[in-house]
């Protein structure tokens, strides 16, 4: 086999492994942006839940409230 056709070889196998390498941390870093949406979605998520809208919650506080207006109405 001719110098050239090694030499050629192993630039090829260098370039090859140089490519994996960065592939492999293109795939380290895109697993960890994922987990890291994650953590922001469940936060929005939670945050849209504590600032729900006041008719969601007036249902059940006029419910709690309607022996009060009872007694109110009696006075």
């Amino acid at each position: 086999m001719p110098a050239a056709a090694i030499v050629t070889l192993i630039i090829s196998t260098v370039i090859i492994l140089v490519a994996a390498v960065a592939l492999f941390r293109v795939i380290y870093h895109l697993n960890f942006v994922r987990g890291t949406l994650g953590t922001v979605i469940v936060g929005a998520l939670v945050i849209a839940h504590q600032t729900r809208t006041v008719p969601e919650a007036l249902t059940s506080v006029n419910a709690n409230l309607k022996p009060v207006r009872d007694f109110c109405e009696t006075v």
